[in-house]
């Protein structure tokens, strides 16, 4: 995206609230001590921040999102200070619900949605696996129902893809049958000319007619 500077698709909010997701993740497994799993947090952190970063200078961030995002960082630190880490855990595992239902609502919403990356479900798909998978090792349920919701939300996305492609094919198969049936209508007009013409004389066709009998009498030396 940096070389082509091109960010159509690529949504502001979502990867500001990655970043502070993300950061709250690193909080959660520094309090519980989990030391391997700050690896992941901290580099979806760095990532989805430079993305952040680089949105905020390409697009035009509303106030209200700005807002928004502040007053979540607020609630993440508030509830992590005090209410401690179990309590952030929680509320971190709800964030994800909500923020995945808006786009998948949106995706089996639409009968042939656009703009959906393959590739980033793909990853979203493998990174909350091996959440999944971490939890059950650490029999940590805030991991397993954070594990399992990305896991079912990636699984129903990639499948929506999935089947609009198929559903694309025919759609445009069709849409190019059209375009190339009314070129060949052109075409067939270009080279008929008379057929041009009887065409043309039918839209007026009692202007025609007077002309034609005047064009007689003038033949016949009658015109008076």
């Amino acid at each position: 995206m940096r070389a082509t500077r091109d960010a159509a698709g690529v949504s502001w909010s979502w990867a500001a609230l990655t970043t502070l997701n993300n950061a709250a993740w690193i909080a959660y497994f520094a309090l519980s001590r989990d030391w391997s799993a700050l690896v992941p947090s901290c580099s979806v952190t760095l990532l989805a921040g430079a993305l952040t970063v680089m949105l905020t200078g390409w697009q035009r961030v509303r106030p209200r999102s700005l807002a928004l995002m502040g007053a979540w960082a607020a609630a993440l630190a508030a509830v992590g200070s005090v209410s401690g880490r179990v309590a952030l855990g929680t509320l971190l595992t709800a964030a994800f619900v909500v923020q995945v239902a808006p786009s998948l609502r949106a995706a089996y919403l639409t009968p042939c949605p656009s703009g959906i990356s393959a590739g980033t479900w793909t990853l979203i798909l493998g990174e909350l696996a091996c959440f999944l998978a971490y939890g059950l090792h650490q029999a940590d349920p805030r991991l397993i129902a954070l594990g399992s919701t990305g896991v079912v939300a990636s699984a129903l996305m990639l499948s929506r893809i999935i089947w609009t492609g198929r559903l694309r094919g025919p759609l445009t198969a069709a849409s190019e049958l059209q375009v190339n049936a009314a070129g060949d209508q052109r075409v067939r007009a270009a080279a008929d000319p008379d057929r041009a013409v009887r065409v043309g004389g039918d839209v007026d066709a009692a202007p025609a007619a007077e002309r034609g009998a005047l064009a007689g009498r003038v033949r016949g030396g009658r015109l008076a």
